[in-house]
């Protein structure tokens, strides 16, 4: 037997108090099947290309939570990239296939953590400390929740008070820790990327701290649609792919959207499509693997067309550039890095890093 149908006036009521709620549940289940759609992306050949480059990144590791013997093994910026790219394939600090890798690289940072919320290993051979700062705070952002370090709370908020500091006059950032007068685009996308995850862990981020950084990164655009390196006439005033891929996602990290304040992201992304990896075709790009993860973090949160083009190009790129002990090559940093870089491009439609998430 079929219920009684309602009045009319609790009808009316039911109405009104769910209808506001249906966008959001609508909203909520195309995300949820998109997502589904976007991990169908990572073929066979992709899965396979994460498990060997996940597994070289392993076998390279120290005891102390550094990779391999290069200059750059003790580089807080390489070590928490390979956390990352762990964890992008659903490992935790302590659990999962990697837990344990990267329990060790999360030790590293920790260690590496100077009082004053500094983040260097006293060993690291870079010159631009900065970048090793970003990404290594962005790796504790990712992994505080998830790990049981009554330390790491105390440390992430300092490193965050530090790049709050150390915002220049411009609304940027540059290579060291100061307030130096020339900011650059590259740096400052790093720190926005930091204060982002901080913010979604929890962390108090002061709101004018990202408005300034969105002014910068604005004013470098290039009438193109790329984006310079530095305001100051002597600097890089011509685009190029990696910087201009990193200020699009820096763009979206601020909260900037396609359509909601400008024609900025739009734009970028436009400039970016001309650098669309093609089958047979084998650039020579300087930074390849530094702005392919920009790159294909910006066509994920872009969505729609961009995405599904981008993805299976850089993702068949890819697979065809690993070598036979499961690493990419570069010559200027190192293989670790190389191979954490591939791995988080690959793993970017699992969606399991918070940062990366749309």
């Amino acid at each position: 037997m079929r219920p009684p149908a309602l009045p009319c006036p609790a009808l009316l009521v039911l109405v009104a108090c769910t209808a506001p709620l249906l966008p959001v549940a609508l909203r909520a289940a195309d995300k949820e099947s998109a997502d589904r759609a976007a991990g169908k992306l990572i073929t066979p050949a992709a899965e396979r290309a994460i498990e060997r480059g996940l597994a070289f990144l392993a076998s390279r590791q120290h005891e102390d939570g550094s990779l391999g013997t290069s200059a750059y093994g003790k580089n807080v910026a390489v070590v928490s990239l390979c956390g990352m790219a762990m964890m992008s394939a659903g490992s935790t600090p302590g659990r999962g296939p990697y837990g344990a890798e990267v329990d060790k690289c999360l030790d590293f940072i920790l260690r590496n953590t100077q009082e004053s919320g500094y983040i260097k290993s006293p060993i690291d051979p870079s010159d631009r400390p900065m970048y090793g700062h970003g990404f290594a705070t962005m790796f504790l952002a990712e992994c505080y929740g998830m790990a049981q370090r009554p330390e790491l709370r105390g440390k992430l908020g300092k490193a965050v008070e530090l790049i709050a500091n150390c915002q220049n006059e411009q609304g940027g950032w540059r290579y060291r820790p100061l307030r130096e007068d020339a900011a650059d685009v590259s740096v400052t996308v790093c720190q926005v990327m930091a204060l982002r995850a901080a913010r979604n862990a929890g962390i108090y981020v002061p709101p004018e701290k990202i408005e300034r950084a969105i002014d910068y990164i604005k004013k470098c655009q290039n009438p193109d649609g790329g984006f310079k390196y530095i305001l100051i006439p002597v600097g890089e005033s011509a685009s190029a792919f990696p910087r201009s891929a990193a200020a699009v996602v820096g763009l979206y990290c601020a909260g900037i959207k396609e359509l909601d304040e400008g024609p900025e992201v739009a734009n970028g992304l436009k400039y970016l499509m001309q650098y669309l990896p093609q089958r047979g075709v084998e650039r020579r790009d300087a930074y390849y693997f530094y702005g392919h993860y920009y790159a294909v973090l910006a066509m994920w949160q872009a969505g729609g067309e961009p995405w599904a083009r981008w993805y299976p190009a850089i993702r068949d790129d890819l697979v065809s550039r690993q070598q036979p002990a499961g690493s990419w090559v570069d010559l200027s940093i190192s293989n670790e890095f190389a191979t954490a870089m591939a791995c988080l491009i690959l793993g970017v439609p699992n969606n399991y890093l918070p940062i990366f998430q749309r």
